[in-house]
């Protein structure tokens, strides 16, 4: 059972390259904290951008340095099943535990399809690794339905687990009905995590955090006080995180010529920055990606400052594992040079 916190790792640049060193002192982090285990090349690690020798590569560092010490899941999904299964049999050379499959995008094929032309080949290709598919509508515009789903789970016993990010509580409480109590459910929001794990009709296992990035102590330890049951005691440090679980995506109202328009700062953008701004290994993000909007810049900074201010101890283990002064960080212009846009 896929139980826990696993951190969906960002994939750091340095220039135009990836920064394989920093991508290992990030996950050394991961593992001095306590973490459950690591999605390397998910959505958070830029998927999309990454060239497949690159993808393959991050795949290769983050299953090698996690050996024996938390479990690997490798971002293999894509729109192109022959891609995909390219892909996981790539990983599973590489050692990892597990594989995501994120429903195909853009080409929109129906539930029936992803189960039937997509996840039904990986699984069947590969009985002795873990394939998880990532529900997401809302960045795919295509959905594994829960019916399918639990279809899946009845063929295949390496698929039982999901990545459920579709933000729809009764689409969860259908898979939890559909798929039965030994099917597990992973949280791939890190805002409805404590709900999700409390709802008795959904029972989710853990996230795969985006969040943990920069706090993978904090963010472990509620998903195993929730595990305990001491809900109190994990409601405490939700809310002490939560300023931070809106650093996924950030929305701003900004001004054109032409009047005010919604610019939508997608993840990875907003923990990029975060991190970038604490002294961790990150970048910038790929095109079409790009900066913050200053507006949008300043609530990532106000958040960060929050947090330092009321509750120190999420940021203090980055100040010593990277040698670096939060405090001093949030409050130095020049730890925020270029981070943001000029103008809209």
């Amino acid at each position: 059972m896929l139980k826990g916190c696993y951190t969906a790792v960002v994939t750091p640049f340095a220039g135009n390259a990836v920064d394989y060193e920093g991508l290992n002192r990030l996950a050394a982090f991961q593992i001095e904290n306590g973490i459950t285990g690591i999605l390397a090349v998910g959505t958070t690690g830029e998927s999309p951008t990454l060239n497949w020798d690159e993808h393959n590569q991050v795949i290769e560092e983050i299953a090698k340095a996690g050996k024996g010490k938390y479990v690997c899941i490798a971002g293999t999904g894509s729109n192109n099943t022959r891609e995909t299964l390219d892909a996981t049999e790539h990983a599973a050379k590489g050692g990892v535990d597990a594989v995501l499959l994120v429903d195909p995008y853009y080409n929109g094929p129906s539930s029936l399809e992803i189960r039937k032309e997509y996840v039904a080949p990986v699984a069947r290709a590969f009985p002795n690794l873990a394939v998880i598919p990532y529900v997401i509508p809302g960045r795919t515009g295509a959905q594994l339905f829960a019916e399918d789903l639990a279809l899946l789970y009845q063929e295949f016993r390496n698929v039982h687990t999901v990545k459920e990010a579709t933000g729809d509580l009764s689409n969860m409480r259908k898979t939890r009905a559909c798929c039965g109590s030994s099917f597990t459910i992973l949280s791939g929001d890190d805002s409805l995590t404590f709900e999700m794990m409390t709802d008795p009709k959904i029972r989710a296992a853990g996230v795969i955090s985006v969040i943990s990035n920069v706090a993978p102590g904090p963010v472990s330890e509620m998903v195993r006080l929730l595990e305990q049951g001491k809900h109190g005691e994990a409601q405490a440090l939700a809310a002490a995180l939560a300023p931070l679980f809106g650093m996924v995506t950030v929305k701003t109202q900004e001004k054109t010529p032409f009047g005010e328009v919604l610019c939508r700062a997608r993840n990875p953008l907003a923990i990029k920055t975060l991190m970038t701004i604490l002294g961790m290994p990150s970048g910038g993000c790929r095109p079409p990606l790009g900066k913050m909007t200053q507006a949008g810049f300043e609530k990532v900074l106000s958040v960060a400052r929050t947090v330092q201010a009321k509750n120190p101890e999420i940021f203090a283990p980055i100040s010593r594992f990277f040698n670096v002064d939060i405090k001093s960080r949030l409050n130095n212009p020049t730890c925020r040079k270029d981070l943001s846009y000029d103008g809209y």
